[in-house]
């Protein structure tokens, strides 16, 4: 490995050491349906988007919410003698991707078979303080 690279790669083992992640692969949920869910708690404080999700009908929600549990104890994990309740945890990055596909076929009439995809997920979640700074903006106006 040349340096350039090795170098890149101890920056981004030093970036990820830093944020608190959990993943949820092949979730036996569509990825529209998670996203429906994922879009109600994206950057939103850690202890209202559990409350949201504990009292959501959608069957996403507690999958979401178990993934949401699990970010925060692997942030506890890499902030010993911190606690979760002093900071301003916030949900900073949720993404769904699409998973593997389950293909069906189911009989139809005459003789024909319509094809059924049973479709899943992988959710990825990332948990991060929230940044205090205001952001300078580098507009200009004419």
């Amino acid at each position: 490995m040349g340096a350039r690279k090795r170098n890149a790669a101890d920056a981004r083992k030093a970036a990820q050491k830093e944020v608190a992640f959990a993943k949820l692969n092949n979730c036996p949920t569509s990825p529209r349906k998670m996203r429906l869910v994922v879009d109600m708690i994206r950057g939103k404080r850690v202890d209202h988007a559990l409350a949201m999700l504990r009292f959501s009908t959608k069957e996403a929600a507690g999958r979401l919410e178990k993934l949401l549990l699990s970010a925060l104890a692997n942030w506890q994990a890499k902030n010993e003698g911190k606690r979760i309740e002093d900071q301003e945890l916030i949900v900073s990055e949720i993404n769904v991707d699409s998973g593997r596909m389950l293909k069906r076929l189911r009989p139809a009439p005459q003789g024909r078979g319509y094809r059924i995809r049973k479709r899943s997920n992988h959710i990825t979640i990332l948990v991060d303080t929230k940044k205090t700074g205001k952001k300078e903006s580098t507009e200009t106006t004419a």
